[in-house]
């Protein structure tokens, strides 16, 4: 093509101290957990984002208060609209000077299935897919101006398997693996770390939301985590340099058998499914 190749930068592992970060959905469940840690582990700065304003706010004065060396701010912000995310970006780089780390965080349930209407579609679009899209445009290439930086986005173990009963989620969530994994590919080499969590269950609102019904008796069949637990794995995760975080290992063997055979994949899940269903059916018939 006659262009020169692209001098490579090495990404490095994430070392939490002295680094600027942001994380959206970080008023509770995860997000919120994972500035707990990333505040502990000694960040320069770290700023909440959630559209409970006054939720964020509450975490980042008793943060402020237990770890006075680092700067925690709240910011109330609709990750989905993709002016308020440019105009969050740029208060925080005048600010601060730079964001090192940035983690698009927030996600919402969705539910449904073929009944599900188009305005679920679209608000599971906007913001467990388009909210990383806009949130990458306005702070990766000012990490690649500096050579370097993460951006780490909060998919699921949906994006790479399913959530029975879910379709709006569990495609949205397969979208925000795709656009993760296109990011390292393209950026990669210009030294920005991308990672992508993947969680199972873990004890949040969503998690919460769905029990009684199919998407969430599926969940917590397995292993449901606490939000530090979860946190603690994705730091471990950024630290490793990998790119699926997987706060439950067992997800990556339920992976590669997908990708092995599928079709004994979906045969095995289509008898899980049964499985919940009768369960669910038992236990409405107790009460």
């Amino acid at each position: 093509s006659g262009q020169p190749p692209r001098h490579r930068h090495r990404v490095g592992a994430v070392e939490v101290a002295g680094t600027v970060c942001v994380v959206t959905g970080a008023a509770h469940g995860i997000g919120a957990a994972l500035v707990e840690r990333l505040v502990a582990d000694g960040a320069r700065a770290v700023v909440l984002v959630d559209q409970d304003g006054p939720g964020g706010q509450l975490l980042a004065d008793r943060l402020r208060a237990e770890h006075p060396a680092t700067d925690v701010a709240a910011e109330a912000a609709d990750v989905a609209d993709p002016a308020a995310v440019a105009a969050l970006v740029a208060r925080v780089g005048e600010a601060y000077g730079r964001i090192d780390l940035f983690v698009a965080n927030a996600g919402i349930g969705g539910g449904g299935g073929l009944d599900a209407g188009d305005e679920v579609w679209q608000a599971c679009w906007d913001v467990n897919v388009m909210a990383h899209v806009h949130a990458a445009r306005a702070v990766v290439p000012g990490m690649v101006a500096r050579g370097g930086g993460w951006f780490v986005t909060t998919a699921s173990a949906a994006g790479l398997l399913t959530n029975l009963g879910n379709a709006p989620y569990s495609v949205t969530k397969h979208a925000a693996v795709a656009f993760a994994e296109w990011l390292s590919i393209t950026y990669g080499d210009e030294g920005i770390g991308v990672a992508c969590i993947c969680p199972m269950g873990v004890e949040t609102a969503l998690l919460r939301e769905g029990q009684g019904r199919l998407e969430g008796a599926s969940v917590t069949a397995s292993r449901v985590l606490s939000p530090a637990e979860a946190a603690d794995a994705v730091v471990e995760g950024l630290r490793a340099e990998r790119f699926l975080v997987l706060t439950h290992p067992e997800v990556a063997e339920f992976w590669r058998s997908k990708a092995a055979d599928p079709d004994r994949w979906l045969a095995g899940m289509r008898r899980f499914q049964a499985a919940v269903r009768t369960r669910l059916a038992e236990a409405q018939q107790a009460e």
